[in-house]
């Protein structure tokens, strides 16, 4: 390690798999190094599509064992995954395993949210999208003999924090998402959880990115072969992101491009206007009380969930060459569908219900793999450049640049055709902004940099690899 920095590690969990990265900050070093690698793949029971949660944490362990291999004396570890999702505990211990977003049970708890409380007065309450997998929504189909035994709810990336620590808390990125959370005043919302018939103290004490979680447990420090501190990070992955977003966020807008797109602008405080919730846009917590004005789109969910079902016969497809066969087809030939339709959410024939899509609004469907592919790349720029175009006009932000950050800046295809339907310049990368922006706050946290966001975005821009696609006619 270099004598001017030092190491923090990133556990970074996403929805298809996950990594421990090894960051080594400075004044002017930002070097990220993933020590260790790992698949995520759901679990389906007889009662639905859950997460491997003890497995993505034992997976965590092996990989922090790694980072201490390389750093001894390793500052401190910060965790993020992706939102909603939770696990329900007593007296430390799970309740079940925990379910996964996509399950098809998570829509049924909409009916029963909404005949306590009308869509428009929850939105003013939590700024929150309408999406039918909200934590608020799941826990409304939840086994009510499970809530009423259960003393703790604990997020996806709080749930790995604590068995690393033993701490309970909820980190207030992710808390934001659940739908309890009052998104003007940034604390749980008692009178919204006490109508939806939830214990109020299932609900942890909040923490902010930047604030000490706990040690690692004794336990866990034998399996490792170290001790550092556990810090809170933007426990939700975009969050962890958007703070690596090398932007000036007066004149830009940025899109986290991984399973999800998350598409929008940073603005000081909510916007819970009634042109916000009619246009489904939401109002998530950013990291330094900033705020995630954003919409949700589907993402490159989508194109992987049809490569994966182009080869269950056993057929070893290569994404990089059918991208490249898609570039061929003419953008003409190729129909825009609605990324955002639900339909497209639950794992299954992708294909097969763009074909019905199609059907349906009269739309001649793709009729080869490349075809299709170039569909969804169109479909997914034509989305992102509509939301772009919404958060900015709804957030009053002067949008010059889009900055386009995670595995979607790998395809250059994707970053090309987002540029030219936005009619805006994209920068593309960094890749592993979500790992950058949880050692970023580390790092700040430890002393190790100053700054605000500002100062910690530039120091992205100054040592990351970036790609800028101008719009092309």
């Amino acid at each position: 390690m270099s004598g001017t920095a030092r190491a923090v590690a990133a556990i970074d969990l996403g929805a298809t798999s996950g990594r421990v990265v090894l960051g080594r900050v400075g004044r002017s070093i930002l070097d990220a190094e993933t020590v260790a690698r790992f698949p995520d793949d759901p679990i389906r029971l007889g009662n639905g599509l859950h997460w491997n949660a003890a497995g993505l944490y034992a997976a965590s362990v092996r990989g922090l064992r790694e980072a201490f291999r390389a750093e001894p004396q390793l500052t401190s570890i910060g965790v993020d995954s992706w939102a909603v999702d939770y696990a329900l505990l007593r007296e430390g211990r799970l309740l079940g395993i925990p379910f996964h977003y996509r399950d098809e049970r998570t829509a049924r708890g909409v009916a029963s949210v909404e005949a306590t409380i009308a869509r428009d007065e929850l939105f003013a309450r939590n700024g929150l999208q309408f999406l039918p997998f909200t934590t608020a929504y799941q826990l409304a189909v939840e086994l009510p003999e499970l809530v009423a035994v259960a003393d703790t709810l604990l997020l996806m990336p709080d749930l790995i924090a604590f068995w690393l620590t033993g701490a309970r808390r909820a980190e207030l990125t992710n808390a934001s998402t659940t739908g309890l959370l009052d998104a003007r005043h940034r604390r749980w919302d008692d009178e919204l959880v006490a109508a939806l018939g939830l214990p109020r103290a299932l609900l942890p004490a909040l923490i902010a990115p930047g604030e000490r979680i706990g040690e690692l447990l004794p336990s866990v420090q034998a399996v490792v072969g170290g001790a550092a501190p556990v810090v809170a990070v933007g426990s939700h992955d975009t969050a962890s992101a958007v703070v690596a977003v090398p932007m000036r966020a007066d004149a830009a807008a940025y899109i986290s491009c991984g399973t999800w797109g998350l598409v929008g602008v940073e603005v000081a405080h909510p916007v819970l206007t009634p042109a916000v919730r009619a246009a489904n846009v939401t109002n998530e917590g950013g990291v330094d009380g900033r705020v995630r004005l954003l919409h949700n789109v589907m993402g490159l969910w989508i194109l992987s969930e049809s490569v994966r079902g182009w080869s269950r016969g056993g057929e070893e497809l290569d994404l990089g060459t059918l991208l490249a066969a898609a570039a061929q087809v003419p953008a003409s030939a190729a129909p825009v569908f609605d990324v955002d339709d639900p339909r497209f959410l639950a794992p299954g024939d992708i294909p097969a219900r763009i074909d019905a899509w199609c059907d349906e609004h009269g739309v001649a469907p793709p009729r080869t793999r490349a075809a299709y592919v170039r569909a969804i790349v169109e479909s997914l720029a034509q989305a992102f450049a509509d939301a772009v175009a919404t958060t900015s006009r709804l957030g009053g932000v002067d949008v010059r640049t889009v900055h386009l950050v995670g595995g979607g800046a790998l395809n250059e295809l994707l970053c090309q055709r987002t540029a030219d339907r936005c009619g805006l310049p994209v920068v593309a990368g960094p890749v592993e902004a979500t790992a950058l922006g949880n050692i970023l706050v580390q790092a700040r946290t430890a002393g190790m940099i100053t700054g605000e966001l500002e100062e910690l975005r530039d120091l992205v821009a100054r040592t990351q690899q970036l790609r800028r696609y101008e719009p092309q006619a």
